[in-house]
């Protein structure tokens, strides 16, 4: 196959003293180019996040002559993450709107950064390949809950569902995560987290997204699991309107009224989902303001009893106006400097404890893996279809 003629092609290559990455290869460029339209990136753009740290700058020439240096080739490959095999496969690429979000929709809520194109590229070959892989093994996924438009009321929609959706409360809010994303399995709804480390560069700029037909992603919210519990609902919504979306989601636009019907059906709908019967408390606290201490003691139990947050919580009485601008803004600020002086003493500690040689506790951090993934990646191992090897690198993708 050619694929086999690839790697042998390559073998060759590596297999020969020093010089290697200077070697030519012929290349399909109509697959870089391919890769430059679904991330909507043109040369020069290309050229700058290949040339970052080179004195010797590549030009566009060496990239789309008739045969390509193995390093050049390697530096379009950290931004596209394809493998060196995926430019030398002669065959075209197809440009389908099944292959990606990219296609399907032009425009997002949020300026996405490079790093939020490649995870949404990664959880999109993932999902079509997990689609193969149910195709191949005969496994139903088949949509349980209703489809849903911006003309229903949310709050109708969030009482109706969570009586299905919403499981057992948790307060310890990893393991409430960890419960909505086993209940959502049930309902073949498929939730993926990625992790990103400290020391990357650039941070992806979303926290979550939604790819029809079933697949909700979320991005790890270190010391803030409130925040992505609320990703998580409101990306539900994205998949009840089945409207796809990429997305990063800032507790303080959840009272601006220029959002579109979409994204205020959303949040509309994940903050009754959580605030369940403490929603008509809520609407009751009545106006808050220093006179009442801003209800900070019912406020704090309230979240504690939801897990949203208690910014999310003093900007929903924003929006309901019983709380003013003047002081929401007050309460917001002393949140948000508590929050800033925790994460400052962690830091101390974790320093402190760096000169003292104490080694840190519990291991890096892992994604939580949706039941519905696991099931399907051991039903393709029974089946035949993937070997130990392949079901090894697909769960600690």
């Amino acid at each position: 196959s050619q694929y086999l003629q690839n790697c042998y092609r390559l073998s060759n290559f590596i297999s020969r003293k020093g010089g290697f990455d200077f070697m030519k290869v012929k290349h399909n460029i109509a697959r870089i180019e391919f890769m430059m339209s679904l991330y909507k990136m043109t040369v020069d753009e290309l050229l700058l996040h290949i040339n970052m740290g080179l004195k010797k700058l590549i030009t566009a020439d060496d990239l789309f002559g008739e045969e390509i240096e193995i390093n050049h080739l390697k530096r379009i490959d950290k931004i596209f993450n394809k493998g060196l095999h995926y430019y030398l496969d002669e065959k075209p690429p197809v440009k389908t709107e099944d292959a990606s979000i990219f296609f399907r929709k032009e425009n997002f809520i949020s300026d996405l950064n490079l790093e939020s194109l490649k995870i949404v590229n990664r959880f999109e070959e993932l999902k079509l390949s997990l689609e193969a892989i149910s195709n191949l093994a005969d496994i139903k996924r088949d949509r349980l809950l209703p489809i849903f438009s911006t003309n229903d009321n949310p709050n109708d929609v969030a009482l109706a569902l969570s009586k299905h959706l919403y499981p057992a409360f948790e307060r310890n809010k990893r393991d409430f995560l960890k419960a909505l994303i086993n209940r959502f399995a049930e309902y073949n709804i498929l939730v993926f987290e990625f992790i990103e480390t400290w020391n990357k560069k650039e941070n992806a700029n979303i926290d979550g997204f939604y790819l029809r037909p079933n697949v909700i992603v979320l991005k790890r919210q270190q010391n803030a699991f409130s925040r992505e519990i609320f990703t998580l609902i409101h990306e539900l919504g994205h998949y009840l309107l089945n409207i796809e979306e990429v997305e990063q989601i800032d507790v303080l636009n959840l009272s601006r009224k220029e959002l579109s019907a979409v994204e205020r059906w959303c949040n509309e709908f994940a903050f009754y989902f959580l605030a369940g019967d403490r929603a008509k408390e809520i609407s009751e606290l009545g106006r808050l303001d220093e006179r009442n201490d801003y209800h900070f003691d019912n406020v704090t139990r309230i979240s504690s009893e939801t897990h949203l947050s208690k910014l999310a919580i003093y900007t929903r009485l924003l929006f309901s106006g019983q709380i003013s601008q003047s002081n929401y803004d007050r309460v917001r600020s002393d949140l948000e400097e508590k929050y800033r002086l925790r994460q400052e003493e962690k830091a101390r500690q974790k320093e402190i404890d760096k000169m003292l040689g104490v080694k840190s506790k519990g291991s890096a951090p892992k994604p939580i893996n949706s039941p519905l993934f696991i099931s399907t990646v051991q039903i393709a191992y029974y089946e035949g279809i993937m070997n130990e090897a392949d079901v090894c690198r697909t769960l600690n993708a």
